[in-house]
C-alpha cells in the first residue's frame, strides 16, 4: 500500500487584512512522529497550528489529515486534539471527569468512559487519580493530565502550542524527556510548536524553522545545527557567533572575510558560493572554538588571534567564556573545556584562539 501521512499541508496561506501571515507553506509529517514548528514569536506559527485545528480556514492552499482534506471540516469534526499552553483543565471537575469530559460530549457510555480514562491515565504513569482535584496536582502532572484529556479521544494528530511555556526551568526540562517518552508510548503523531530551540532539538524527530511566515528549512536537530539552510537558521537554532565582513578570497568552497572590525576571519560556504567583494556573514558555534595558553601558527591557522578574558559565565559542562579582541572590539563565545586546563581563567588575561574553518558556515549577506 502507498504511503500516507498523517498530516499534509500544501501551499497554506493566511492572509488578514493585507498581512500575510503564512506565506506558502507546504510540509508532510509522518505517522507517529514528533514534528516541531520552531521559531520566534509573530512568526505565524500558532496562526499555522490554529488552522491545522480548525480554528481558522486558510486563505488558500489544502490541508491534509489521514488523506482526507479538512478545509471545509469545522474543528469538531476534526480527528485531532489540542494541548494549550495553560493547559485549561476544569478546576470545578475531579480528574475523572476532566478526561472523560470529551468522550461524555460524544455520547459515550459511562461505563466505557471509566475504563478508557483508567487505561489513558495509566499509560501517562497517573493510575488511580480519578478522584483527585485538579488542585492537588504538581505542575507536571497537570501537563501529564492535560495530555491523557486528548489521548482519550484517540486523535490521529495530538497539536501542542507551546505547551511547557508556563512551567518553571527544572520541570521544563524534565516534561522534555516526559513527552518525548509520551509520544513513543501512543505512537500518535505530535505536531509541537515553540520559540524554545531547545525544546524542539530535544524531542522532535523533525523540525520545521518558521520565519516571516515561511518555512526556511524542514530537517532532523542535527541536520539544523551543523548544516544551517541560510543565516536566519544559523543565527537562530543554537549558539552561534557571528561575524559579518566582505569577501576577500575564495579557495574551493573556503571562503576569507575581513570583518568591519578589520579581522580575518575562514569558514566554509553552506549552499550559495560568494564571490569576491561580496558581503558575507559567517558563524561558528561556540563549542568549535579551541582555547590555548600559547599562540597559535597563524600560517596553519587562519582563525587563530588573541583574545582578553570579559567573563567567565559557569554552567557546568555548558560553561562559557566571553572573549574581546583587542584591535577590533569584535566579541567571541567560547566553551569553557571540562579538562581543568583553564577552571582559573579570570577576567582581562590573555588566551588564544582558533577553529577549523570547516567548522564554520559563511552565507551571503542579505541584499547583496
Amino acid at each position: 500500500m502507498p504511503f500516507t501521512a498523517d498530516l499534509v499541508c500544501r501551499d497554506l496561506t493566511k492572509e488578514f487584512k493585507g498581512f500575510r501571515a503564512v506565506d506558502h507553506v507546504s510540509f508532510d509529517v509522518p505517522q507517529g512522529s514528533f514534528f516541531s514548528i520552531l521559531g520566534p514569536s509573530g512568526c505565524g506559527k500558532t496562526t499555522l497550528l490554529r488552522m491545522i485545528a480548525g480554528f481558522q480556514f486558510p486563505t488558500s492552499g489544502d490541508l491534509l489529515i489521514k488523506g482526507k482534506s479538512m478545509i471545509d471540516v469545522g474543528p469538531n469534526k476534526r480527528p485531532v486534539s489540542m494541548v494549550f499552553q495553560h493547559l485549561a483543565l476544569f478546576p470545578m471537575m475531579d480528574i475523572g471527569k476532566n478526561i472523560g469530559f470529551g468522550l461524555r460530549q460524544r455520547g459515550v457510555p459511562a461505563a466505557e468512559i471509566k475504563q478508557r480514562v483508567g487505561r489513558v491515565l495509566e499509560r501517562v504513569g497517573l493510575p488511580g487519580i480519578e478522584n483527585r482535584q485538579v488542585s492537588q496536582l504538581s505542575g507536571g502532572q497537570k501537563q501529564r493530565v492535560a495530555i491523557a484529556r486528548c489521548m482519550v479521544l484517540e486523535p490521529d494528530v495530538l497539536l501542542l502550542d507551546e505547551p511547557l511555556g508556563a512551567l518553571d526551568l527544572k520541570l521544563r526540562e524534565h516534561m522534555k524527556i516526559e513527552l518525548k517518552a509520551l509520544q513513543a508510548e501512543f505512537n500518535t503523531t505530535f505536531v509541537y510548536i515553540t520559540h524554545d530551540q531547545s525544546e524542539a532539538l530535544v524531542m522532535s524527530d523533525n523540525i520545521a524553522v518558521m520565519n516571516k511566515g515561511k518555512f526556511d528549512q524542514i530537517g532532523t536537530a542535527k541536520e539544523l545545527y551543523y548544516e544551517p539552510a541560510n543565516a536566519f537558521v544559523a543565527g537562530f537554532v543554537g549558539d552561534a557567533n557571528r561575524f559579518e565582513g566582505k569577501v576577500t578570497a575564495i579557495n574551493d568552497r573556503l571562503v576569507t572575510i575581513v570583518t568591519d572590525g578589520g579581522i580575518t576571519r575562514q569558514a566554509q560556504a553552506a549552499a550559495e558560493l560568494p564571490i569576491v567583494g561580496q558581503r558575507a556573514l559567517a558563524f561558528v558555534r561556540p563549542e568549535a572554538i579551541q582555547l590555548s595558553k600559547t599562540a597559535y601558527d597563524s600560517a596553519t591557522h587562519p582563525n587563530a588571534s588573541a583574545q582578553i578574558v570579559d567573563s567567565v559565565l559557569f554552567n557546568g559542562a555548558n560553561s562559557v567564556v566571553l572573549l574581546r579582541d583587542p584591535q577590533s572590539g569584535e566579541t567571541l563565545h567560547a566553551g569553557l573545556p571540562q579538562t581543568g586546563d583553564f577552571l582559573g581563567l579570570g577576567k582581562g588575561e590573555t588566551i588564544h584562539t582558533n577553529w577549523h574553518a570547516t567548522q564554520a558556515r559563511c552565507f551571503v549577506a542579505e541584499g547583496h
